[in-house]
């Protein structure tokens, strides 16, 4: 499932847009006087930096978020999300937002040149997480929306319009120096260029490939070798009930691999790789455009070429995600091709990985080495995800018509044995970081497994589990956990906040702690894994499982050992 992105200002200047729109409430020069000092500063106001801003306000954090743009990109860039991510922006009390914006992958169809298939993937209108398992977006509305929220949330600064340009860290914090700008340019007054100081205790780059918080840290970078070059088409066809079937199409034909997609609710984008020897200023002109789309029946009497532009495809990660008080998240610590749509799903995971550390941090509930686990967890994570879209990328992105020929009798008698070509990449789950370890010293199953999310009814309400109960620590037993915790435990858990909940299936549970499992989705998922209880992280990732009540305290002892800190013990509730 193809995504693109990009936010550096000499990609901005090969499209054609019209004049971006103002963004609501964005900030001008005088707006900031004496608003200097944070929590957190976040550089970078796309997806992954808006998430970031958000989750920490929720937590009562104050945050800065810098953006140098004065105004938000109009254009398309990532055009999917997956279910995991859309539990991440959901849990930010976006629910009915997504669903108005986006629309389910449905399937993605993989032919080669003659029109045989290939390759035929299938979505869940219901994932893992509760979502569709891909969502087709458009990311200007995505931000809009995530930026109206971010900017209504107490302790969140919107700061567009300034520009990080120098930056030094003590022991107490750090300090960013940021000047006025146009996005590609300084603003310049009287001759003059305003500048001012802001101090936090850790700043967060996400201010994408060409990343100036990176640019302050040590920290390599190490690339794939992976490197095309797209001709990438946003188009919005005036007939916006046509329907496009499949509605995710990629061809791999080494005349001319194409991919065919969604471009969210109306718009549809297409990709077209160039081959050895093409001009990217020729073959990226509004007049070529038009000549590939004719292929499918589109014209400017029929469509509006949104964006034209030709992006090179690359696979490349920082080795290290945090330096001191230096962190990085989405594309200022990775990018990947697109083949497999995670660029922007990545870096919300960042987002979402990155938010609750900080915040026990911040508070002395966890020790700053807790940060530490963010590079360790979400670098290997984020290697499958890179190693897999990379390995798309040279199955679709084959020029040679022999290897071709190779490829698609490989994949056709796969197909027709039924065995899936992807079925022997090892799982996307956590193997490294803060999670429950078993003697070796490796993670004790299940944790590192993402939790699932079902219907839930709990005191009163109907629905998704992060939209009734909330997001947060939980454990999630099919006992009372209560009956088995002494009451130092007890009140070490109401301090941290880690909700203690009993899973049943009787719809007339009355207790408060009583989480009724409508669909059974929680009761089959801790009887798979042969658990009595998991402990959930606020990023839904299983901390550890207890497979019998009276291990319930060594569960929670361990996750009092993985984050230290100083959380003081208080009566139990």
């Amino acid at each position: 499932m193809n995504e693109h992105r990009t936010d550096t200002a000499a990609d901005r200047g090969t499209e054609t847009a019209a004049s971006p729109e103002p963004a609501a409430g964005a900030t001008g020069p005088d707006d900031h006087e004496g608003c200097e000092g944070y929590d957190v500063l976040v550089v970078g106001a796309g997806p992954v930096g808006l998430t970031l801003a958000a989750q920490l306000g929720s937590l009562g954090r104050r945050v800065g978020l810098v953006e140098r743009w004065p105004r938000r990109y109009p254009l398309p860039r990532a055009v999917v999300f997956d279910h995991e991510v859309a539990r991440v922006l959901a849990s930010l009390g976006l629910a009915d937002e997504l669903a108005a914006l986006s629309e389910p992958a449905a399937d993605y169809e993989w032919r080669n040149g003659r029109g045989e298939t290939l390759l035929r993937l299938a979505f869940e209108d219901s994932g893992h997480s509760g979502w569709p398992a891909m969502n087709l977006f458009t990311q200007p509305q995505l931000e809009a929306v995530l930026e109206a929220r971010a900017r209504r949330t107490p302790g969140v600064e919107v700061l567009r319009g300034w520009e990080a340009v120098d930056l030094t860290e003590d022991a107490d914090g750090i300090a960013l120096t940021v000047a006025e700008s146009a996005g590609d340019r300084p603003v310049l007054r009287d001759g003059r260029r305003r500048q001012r100081t802001l101090r936090a205790r850790y700043a967060v780059g996400c201010d994408g490939a060409h990343s100036f918080v990176r640019s302050r840290m040590t920290t390599t970078m190490t690339d794939r070798g992976f490197q095309h070059d797209w001709l990438v088409l946003d188009v919005l066809p005036h007939d916006r009930d046509r329907v496009f079937a499949p509605r995710n199409l990629q061809i791999c034909d080494p005349s001319r691999p194409t991919t065919a997609v969604s471009g969210g609710p109306g718009r549809r984008r297409w990709e077209f790789m160039l081959l050895p020897g093409e001009s990217a200023a020729e073959f990226g002109s509004a007049e070529n455009a038009w000549r590939l789309l004719a292929g499918w029946d589109l014209h400017p009497g029929n469509a509006t070429l949104e964006r034209h532009t030709v992006y090179t495809f690359r696979a490349r990660w920082a080795e290290r995600w945090r330096e001191g008080r230096l962190l990085l998240a989405g594309d200022a610590a990775h990018q990947m091709p697109p083949f497999a749509g995670q660029g922007m799903c990545s870096g919300i995971r960042d987002a979402a990985n990155l938010t609750w550390k900080l915040d026990l941090v911040l508070s002395g509930d966890a020790d700053a080495s807790l940060l530490e686990t963010y590079t360790a967890e979400r670098s290997r994570h984020l290697r499958h995800a890179l190693e897999l879209s990379v390995l798309l990328g040279g199955i679709i992105c084959e020029p040679d018509p022999d290897a071709a020929a190779l490829r698609d009798a490989r994949m056709l008698a796969d197909r027709r044995a039924g065995r899936d070509p992807l079925a022997d990449l090892p799982p996307q789950i956590l193997t490294a970081g803060l999670l429950r370890q078993g003697a070796d010293g490796a993670p004790a199953g299940p944790a590192g497994q993402l939790g699932c999310q079902g219907r839930v009814r709990f005191r009163g309400r109907t629905g998704l589990f992060d939209q009734v109960v909330g997001t947060g620590f939980t454990l999630l037993a099919t006992g009372n956990p209560r009956a088995v915790l002494d009451d130092e435990t007890l009140g070490w858990c109401a301090r941290l906040g880690i909700r203690l909940l009993r899973v049943t299936g009787d719809p007339a549970a009355p207790g408060p702690d009583e989480v009724v499992d409508l669909d059974g989705t929680y009761r089959a998922h801790l009887a798979h894994h042969g658990q009595h209880a998991l402990l959930l992280r606020p990023d839904h990732y299983v901390f550890g499982g207890a497979a019998r009540p009276e291990e319930l305290s060594g569960l929670l002892a361990a996750l009092r050992r993985g984050l230290g800190g100083s959380v003081a013990a208080v009566p139990a509730r």
